[in-house]
């Protein structure tokens, strides 16, 4: 009888000791996931300001503990940072910077800008994307979309760029290679009605993302303002509170004349956050601290390259760090 009883404990101590260790097992293969994807991450940042940081290198070729004054001025000038920013990073820092110094102000443009709360999303939760022609919107929407799909979510696409029939294929072979739905409709027709029939769908299948093309225009085109405008109304009919974010796509290689273009767009619509397009292109990377300090609007993902993975979610401290590296100890 004992016997028995002996028999069971052992079980038992057996199915939890092998219980522990596949937890075990598990906390050690997210914690080396959680490593790979911060490896990956830091080389996609690397790649993202290659170009800006060999800009500053050949300012400062030899990493210091302390800059001059001048020169760290004369860094941010050739980073595409505005002078009226740049005003606002020296204004009381001594002659001889540290880059505890340096990184404080500059971190704290970013810091003007309100977080992006990404918790109690609605579902659907509808996105619309603008920008201008060529900032990268079609291609960042596959970006947007395979990253909710790795997070098991479901995606939608609504091709709303009727104005020119390359975009609504482009979108096409996007979701046809990433396998998510699309609405669309022929070149020309009224992307309002996209929009709504996208929206109407969303709700009717319980999917999680929507995410809507708008056509590429540029802030002085009164038709193609007042047509953004009835999409944004439309988008509220079909679904109380939509859009829930108009994101504006914006062109690295652009330095710092993308803000005249975000700020009209703030205007026309209303822009909830911002993606930076092409950053690998340009060694105009300075040019976010302008962004996010004049619009007061938060950067929510960079991109690099075309592959629908180059996409990743914007860190000021990560972002500051790395330019601070190539020319500091």
């Amino acid at each position: 009888m004992f016997g028995i009883f002996r028999k069971k404990k052992k079980n038992v101590e057996s199915q939890s000791t092998a219980i522990e260790q596949e937890q075990n097992q598990e906390t050690k293969e997210h914690e080396n996931n959680a490593e790979k994807q911060q490896e990956i991450k830091k080389g996609f940042l690397t790649k993202a300001l290659e170009k800006t940081v060999n800009n500053l290198k050949s300012i400062v070729p030899k990493k210091q503990e302390k800059i001059d004054f001048d020169t760290v001025e004369e860094i941010l000038i050739e980073a595409d940072v505005e002078y009226d920013v740049i005003e606002i990073i020296m204004d009381k820092l001594p002659k001889q910077i540290t880059r505890v110094q340096l990184r404080e102000k500059l971190i704290s443009l970013f810091e003007i800008a309100p977080d992006a709360n990404s918790s109690n999303l609605p579902t659907p939760f509808i996105e619309l994307i603008i920008g201008v022609n060529g900032a990268g919107k079609t291609t960042t929407i596959a970006k947007l979309a395979n990253m909710y799909k790795e997070n098991d979510k479901t995606v939608l696409l609504g091709a709303g760029d009727t104005f020119r029939a390359a975009a609504i294929e482009q979108l096409t072979k996007w979701a046809n290679k990433l396998d998510v739905p699309i609405i669309k409709t022929k070149q020309g027709h009224d992307p309002s009605a996209v929009a709504y029939d996208t929206i109407s769908s969303a709700v009717a299948k319980k999917i999680n993302h929507v995410i809507i093309d708008t056509a590429g225009r540029l802030q002085t085109q009164t038709n193609l303002a007042n047509e953004l405008k009835k999409i944004v109304k439309v988008c509220n009919k079909a679904y109380d509170g939509a859009p829930h974010q108009k994101l504006m796509i914006l062109d690295g290689t652009q330095g710092n004349t993308a803000i005249a273009q975000a700020k009209a767009f703030d205007e026309m619509v209303g822009v909830d956050g911002i993606i930076i397009t092409k950053l690998d292109g340009t060694a105009k990377g300075g040019a976010l601290f302008s962004i996010s300090n004049q619009l007061k609007l938060p950067i929510f993902y960079i991109g690099v390259g075309e592959k629908a993975t180059d996409l990743i979610p914007f860190d000021p401290d990560e972002f500051v760090d790395k330019l601070l590296d190539g020319i500091y100890l």
